[in-house]
């Protein structure tokens, strides 16, 4: 059974910076064993534990498997696996008032 997983960029690392790779496996924890067996490491970059790691997100043909049945989400055959880092950002964050750059106002020595 082959199915095609989609790499981020910060993992490529693990597959000698392929953009996709070949997997297989009838849940997506088991694609992620045989994943590592080819490119160790990149399990544990994935799922802790049993599960998938809180920051990332895995897409089954563009569905979150959160939504499905997470790590024992089943596969088949020609499926597309797709792994995204979550990105965080701008909440919390003040805005500067204008003019101000870096902690100083625009033009100010």
């Amino acid at each position: 059974m082959a199915i095609e997983v989609r790499i981020p960029t910060i993992l490529r690392t693990y597959t000698g910076d392929k953009k996709s790779v070949e997997g297989a496996g009838e849940t997506l924890a088991e694609l992620f064993t045989d994943l590592d067996t080819r490119y160790p490491g990149i399990r544990e970059r994935v799922v802790e534990g049993e599960e998938l790691r809180r920051f990332v997100n895995v897409y089954l043909n563009d569905e979150d498997v959160r939504f499905l049945e997470g790590i024992q989400t089943k596969l088949s055959d020609g499926d597309n696996v797709t792994i995204l880092p979550a990105v965080a950002g701008g909440a919390g964050a003040e805005p500067r008032p204008a003019g101000v750059v870096a902690g100083r106002r625009a033009g100010a020595r």
